[in-house]
């Protein structure tokens, strides 16, 4: 059985001599975090997960709190719609 710990693919091992390939290696690390950095629909694909994680958490321990919030984001889009109709029919 391996103990070995996987590292991320933005960081560098240590312990390497050779000036080229820790030259390559830290590149191919910075690389990976600029990568993982600009790509945001994948950085928001993951909060998204995260989020629908949470409020599924949430929603098994308090479930009648979690109705309430639905029930008053709904009135809040609900009255949010209306004085926008009537505003503009004013």
């Amino acid at each position: 059985m391996s103990s070995e710990v996987q590292l991320p693919r933005t960081a560098v091992p240590l312990g390497i001599t050779d000036p080229v390939e820790r030259a390559r290696i830290e590149l191919k690390a910075t690389l990976a975090a600029i990568e993982d950095k600009a790509n945001v629909p994948r950085r928001m694909s993951r909060a998204s997960e995260r989020a629908k994680l949470h409020a599924r958490a949430f929603t098994k321990e308090n479930p009648v709190a979690a109705g309430a919030l639905v029930l008053a984001g709904a009135a809040a889009v609900g009255t949010l719609v209306w004085s926008i109709i009537r505003a503009y029919t004013r």
